[in-house]
């Protein structure tokens, strides 16, 4: 094996799920949507790898495509990931129900959109930097680095040093 190569020998035609996994080989490595993922994850669980898709998600993107979700990630073809890659660029093409999506009712387009990657860090960021512009409550305590969703402060989330109660002296 050469040094920086991830693929083996091939494989014999076997069938495997719904796929024919005729001479493909095995890659212990597959680029998806700019992730490395290991090549022994299942397909749904690898996907999940990915920032702004979940389990759920990543076993109806197989589904739609026809792909086995219990197969391996690293016995897809090109044909296959490329695919995936395209279905996860825009999830609308793929008829899948809003309820999946990360995104919906968009803050400026009104669209039902699914975020993955980067995109979504970005998003989330100038949510946040909008609700502290807006001084909502949810900006206010962002803003002052408290809890946000409403959990209780009086003894947990505290910065600093830790403050004990001194004993009495005997």
């Amino acid at each position: 094996m050469v040094l920086g190569s991830y693929k083996r020998s091939s494989v014999p035609e076997v069938e495997v799920g719904w796929l024919n996994m005729s001479q493909t080989t095995f890659r212990y490595i597959v680029r998806i949507a700019g992730v490395d993922i290991d090549g022994n994850w299942k397909v749904a669980y690898g996907l999940a790898k990915i920032k702004g898709v979940g389990v759920t998600l990543a076993y109806a993107i197989c589904r739609k495509l026809g792909i086995n979700p219990e197969m391996r990630i690293g016995n897809l073809t090109e044909a296959d990931v490329k695919k995936i890659e395209e279905a996860l660029s825009d999830l609308k093409k793929l008829g899948l129900p809003p309820w999946l999506f990360n995104r919906r009712k968009d803050y400026d387009t009104g669209e039902d959109l699914h975020l993955i990657g980067s995109d979504l860090i970005m998003a989330v960021r100038k949510d946040i930097e909008t609700m502290k512009k807006i001084r909502s409550w949810k900006g206010i305590r962002h803003s002052l680095g408290l809890k946000v969703r409403g959990q209780r402060t009086r003894t947990t989330g505290r910065l600093g040093l830790t403050v004990g109660v001194k004993r009495k002296r005997k």
